[in-house]
């Protein structure tokens, strides 16, 4: 699946959709900011890859802060057989910046 760029993210969550949001920063970056979804570390992601509580063929949006760690994520649930897993492109920081130019 294509990556997912801020603006459709933004858009998306503005409707509040039920999205399937899996963020893959460290604790600490994830309660000082985070948009909602599950919490679970890169480091921590391949020990627990079959009890993330998503169903394998839905869309998981996969987000870190710049989107280096969430791509590796997403290609190590392609792996795992989840089938519709896109990275946010430029990660939160690209989610943010878009929210400062409409403010």
């Amino acid at each position: 699946m294509d990556p997912i760029k801020a603006q459709e993210l933004f858009n998306r969550l503005q409707q509040e959709e039920g999205l399937n949001l899996l963020d893959v920063r460290d604790e600490i970056e994830y309660h000082t900011y985070n948009i909602g979804g599950k919490n679970i570390p890169l480091s921590k992601l391949r020990a627990v890859i079959d009890q993330i509580g998503y169903n394998k063929t839905g869309e998981i949006i996969v987000i870190c802060r710049a989107g280096i760690r969430s791509e590796t994520a997403r290609l190590l649930l392609k792996q795992n057989g989840y089938q519709q897993v896109r990275n946010l492109t430029g990660g939160l920081m690209a989610l943010q910046k878009l929210k400062q130019n409409l403010s």
